[in-house]
């Protein structure tokens, strides 16, 4: 069962994901107004808390609070290796930014082609 709230675009964007002493620089295979998939064969434990950096065309940079909702490791069967995250917390003017951001993506990105 599919619990998202949000529809997903494909991403062309990478992104650094920060959590503790671990700094990953990493492509988001999809994103949305509620979160996204960060491609990764390292990811983070589910239920860990991150600090995202991403930007896109004329948004410079949003930073964003995101907590891990589940992984994959690396298994050829069921997809690329990653994590799926949900975005916390996030003020108005980083919503709008982030919406910036996915419009563009879907301008230039449309969902299922790469």
């Amino acid at each position: 069962m599919d619990n998202r709230k949000s529809t997903r675009f494909a991403s062309r964007l990478r992104c650094w994901c920060e959590s503790d002493n671990i700094t990953l620089y990493a492509r988001i295979a999809n994103l949305s107004e509620g979160g996204l998939f960060l491609q990764t064969s390292t990811p983070l434990n589910t239920g860990r808390k991150a600090l995202l950096r991403l930007s896109s065309g004329e948004v410079r940079e949003v930073m964003a609070e995101a907590t891990v909702m589940w992984n994959r490791p690396q298994r050829q069967d069921k997809g690329p290796a990653g994590m799926g995250m949900r975005f916390e917390g996030m003020d108005s003017g980083v919503q709008d930014l982030l919406r910036r951001i996915i419009s563009d993506e879907q301008r230039g990105s449309p969902f299922g082609r790469h």
